[in-house]
């Protein structure tokens, strides 16, 4: 099948998948109030053909899972051992599915968000012609770092899917015999992801640019450090902190965790206890930081000064703060919680209406053995009742704003209007 076939399929499946809802509320910006997004009652702006308008800008779709990683005989063969896990309910399962189907709930525009900014923000005059995409206006490396910047990505995911099958205390047992398909799926897991994410490592050396290696190395370090921020339970979900009386901070603090020295770790312990400020370092490590850092070393790939390539990692920080803030708000969308529907219980909503009411942490303490022990529909009854929504519907709106703020420092281009466009868009998710 032509790469362009598999374009045309894969846009036919986004198509079909768009659910048409009423007109609703869009956020824009002005140039008179730089710090309010307005509300208007115009039609929704559509989140795939946001996407799809903007993956021509660049060129082509950006995703590999439609490229070259569908195309290999490795993922090939992976993808008959998943027929094998059908019936179980091993979490790869619902991974694939997302990744293959490409939807709004996974950010797999990443690799595109990182060309956009790429495209947007141009490159030195004294990068050589060879090293330029001239049709899409980008360079190769950059492209190759979009790519680096997927493949990360997946892989951490793929790996979230493992499963732990027993106890610590009874740690090394077979488990053949009990949890076969389990243990299996356990191995797919495992190696599908090490396989992308040495194979992210090997296209990362040959950009054979130290400081991009470096840029890139320290947020791999931050995607396995939020694994380990907090409590968990005894599958590593995780588990909201105690809410603790906030201690009073200076005027001048900053929420943004802002950091010159990639090779520093990030400070976590202040923030422990403090939803916003937990929220945002939880996903700054998971997410922010990988995307920030992609866009980062773009620019510093394309010969830019070291403020704009700051800038460049403000944007991406921000940009996947906000994305994170607007997948927070989808299960409080309905005033009942389907039976059996979960949700992540360090989201924003249940973090700010724990500060409200800590008397519901009682419930979340039931989870420390397993959060499939919390009565989900008690705590989604109980945030909906609470100022959580509007607080992380306000948390979206900042984090979109400082995006969008990033965005007016940039010459105006159709990969600007882009990125403005994607923005936009999130709010209707």
């Amino acid at each position: 099948m032509s790469l362009s076939r598999l374009w045309s399929v894969q846009r036919g499946l986004r198509a079909v998948a768009t659910q048409q809802r009423s007109a609703a509320r869009w956020l824009r910006t002005s140039a008179s109030l730089p710090d309010k997004l307005a509300t208007k009652n115009v039609q929704k702006h559509d989140w795939n053909r946001a996407v799809s308008e903007a993956e021509k800008i660049v060129g082509y779709p950006t995703s590999f899972l439609s490229l070259r990683w569908l195309l290999s005989d490795e993922i090939a063969n992976v993808a008959l051992h998943l027929r094998k896990l059908v019936g179980s309910n091993h979490p790869l399962l619902k991974t694939a599915k997302n990744l293959l189907y490409n939807g709004k709930n996974n950010m797999q525009a990443w690799g595109l968000i990182v060309l956009l900014v790429s495209k947007a923000a141009g490159h030195a005059e004294s990068i050589p012609d060879m090293e330029q995409d001239k049709s899409a206006g980008v360079l190769h490396s950059q492209r190759g770092l979009a790519e680096v910047t997927e493949m990360i990505r997946i892989s951490h995911l793929v790996h979230q899917g493992l499963v732990n099958l027993q106890p610590l205390t009874a740690a090394g047992g077979d488990l053949s015999a009990t949890h076969g398909d389990m243990t299996f799926g356990n191995k797919i897991a495992l190696l599908s992801g090490d396989y992308l994410l040495s194979n992210s490592c090997s296209e990362l050396a040959s950009l054979r640019n130290q400081e991009v290696i470096e840029l890139i190395s320290s947020a791999v370090r931050d995607l396995a450090e939020s694994e380990f921020i907090g409590e968990r339970d005894q599958q590593n979900k995780p588990l909201p902190s105690k809410p603790r009386e906030l201690r009073a901070r200076a005027a001048e603090a900053s929420d943004d965790f802002d950091f010159n020295d990639v090779a520093l770790p990030l400070d976590t312990d202040e923030a422990i206890g403090d939803p916003e400020r937990e929220w945002a370092v939880r996903h700054i490590l998971s997410a922010g930081s990988l995307l920030g850092k992609s866009c980062q070393g773009a620019l510093k790939l394309a010969g830019q000064p070291k403020e704009l390539q700051h800038q460049g990692y403000l944007f991406g920080k921000h940009l996947a703060l906000a994305w994170q803030a607007c997948l927070d708000l989808e299960p409080f969308q309905t005033s009942t919680l389907p039976l059996g529907t979960t949700f992540s219980l360090v989201s924003a909503p249940v973090l700010f209406h724990l500060e409200l009411d800590p008397s519901l942490y009682e419930e979340i303490l039931k989870g420390r053995e397993n959060v499939e022990a919390i009565d989900y529909a008690k705590v989604h009854a109980a945030v909906i009742k609470g100022p959580g929504l509007d607080r992380t519907r306000d948390l979206q709106r900042k984090h979109s704003l400082a995006a969008l703020k990033v965005l007016d420092e940039l010459p105006s281009s159709d990969a600007r209007t882009a990125l403005q466009n994607i923005i936009l868009a999130m709010q209707d998710l």
